[in-house]
């Protein structure tokens, strides 16, 4: 699709396997984009995976397209765990996905123009995971005027400014 001043939007899925994997199966992102992870003790998951650019969702319409789950996600559920061949979709819904757009990286540190301002933000689906390690990290500028545990520099303003996105495929 094309660009839009509106975040991607995403389909979240969930599905239930009575024999999937147990209780230390860990968020898995398989390699085709897939993700999934276990959604509480009954054999319930959720999952679902980011599109290419191109196919895009429009996102002003959060309707799920009924189709996705089983033309796009399925297949490699089903290849990666051999227990989710016989799942069918339960409940989805769509949302946005915030991010950062210059680079899809978090943002952290002092701004470089306003004193007082330090930023924690453009983290997208990462924002739990890495709330703590941010939290320390910006709270180690504010007492120490530095960080000590991460080095995390590259993710401050300077990119920003400069023009020079933190390139990541990782993400």
């Amino acid at each position: 699709g094309a660009p839009s001043s509106l975040n991607p939007s995403r389909y979240v899925f969930t599905w239930h396997c009575h024999d999937g994997p147990g209780f230390s199966c860990p968020f898995l992102i398989d390699t085709t984009g897939v993700y999934f992870r276990r959604d509480g003790i009954a054999g319930n998951y959720l999952g679902g995976l980011s599109p290419p650019e191109e196919d895009e969702p429009d996102p002003g319409d959060l309707s799920v397209d009924p189709d996705y789950f089983q033309e796009r996600l399925w297949p490699s559920l089903a290849r990666r765990v051999p227990a989710f061949a016989a799942i069918r979709p339960g409940s989805s819904w769509a949302g946005y996905y915030d991010y950062n757009f210059f680079d899809r990286n978090p943002v952290l540190g002092p701004h470089p123009k306003l004193e007082n301002l330090f930023l924690a933000a453009g983290f997208s689906g990462h924002g739990l995971q890495h709330a703590p390690a941010a939290g320390r990290a910006v709270a180690e500028l504010l007492v120490k005027g530095q960080y000590e545990s991460l080095e995390l520099g590259r993710l401050g303003w300077k990119r920003l400014v400069e023009g020079e996105p933190l390139e990541e495929d990782g993400i």
